[in-house]
């Protein structure tokens, strides 16, 4: 497959194939395992009104399209010992983005990174046990990526995550 038409989001070397339209059943299994990752395929099946093997076959597809990604648990960061947590907005070297992308993936804490256009580039949210070491991390270990021109630390006081309707 040629290098464009990887996913951006895909390990290295690992090539998907074309996205392919996803109909109303596969739009609600979606759904169910957004809601429960842990939901049982005999469960799924009821309730998409499909036979297991169905769902089953389904489920597989999506995985091996890249739709579904992967299965993990939702955490509460602050019960987790991760209660300061903040968007670290950067503004980068021009075509440096791969470069900067996967060193921002080696940060402790680092939970969503994109690139984005407006007055920055890159919007980074990070998780840390404390301000200490979230000043620690911007300070010195943001700073010191030679793509990284400025950033900017938007503290988190209060954050939600919205649940998908199951």
């Amino acid at each position: 497959m040629a290098p464009e038409q990887m996913a951006e989001g895909a390990e290295p070397g690992v090539s998907l194939p074309p996205a392919r339209p996803l109909d109303a059943i596969d739009q609600d299994i979606l759904q169910m395992l957004q809601a429960d990752g842990r939901a049982s395929i005999r469960s799924v099946a009821e309730r998409a009104h499909v036979s297991r093997a169905n769902a089953y076959a389904r489920i597989n597809r999506l995985i091996d399209d890249g739709v579904i990604r992967g299965f993990g648990a939702r955490v509460d960061h602050e019960r987790a010992g991760q209660g300061t947590s903040a968007y670290i907005t950067l503004k980068i070297v021009q075509n440096s983005w791969r470069t900067v992308r996967e060193q921002l993936r080696l940060l402790p804490g680092a939970s969503h990174i994109a690139l984005v256009g407006g007055d920055f580039d890159v919007l980074l949210l990070v998780h840390t046990p404390d301000n200490k070491a979230l000043r620690e991390l911007v300070l010195t270990r943001l700073q010191a990526i030679p793509e990284v021109l400025s950033t900017r630390t938007l503290l988190v006081f209060e954050e939600e995550d919205l649940e998908p309707e199951g």
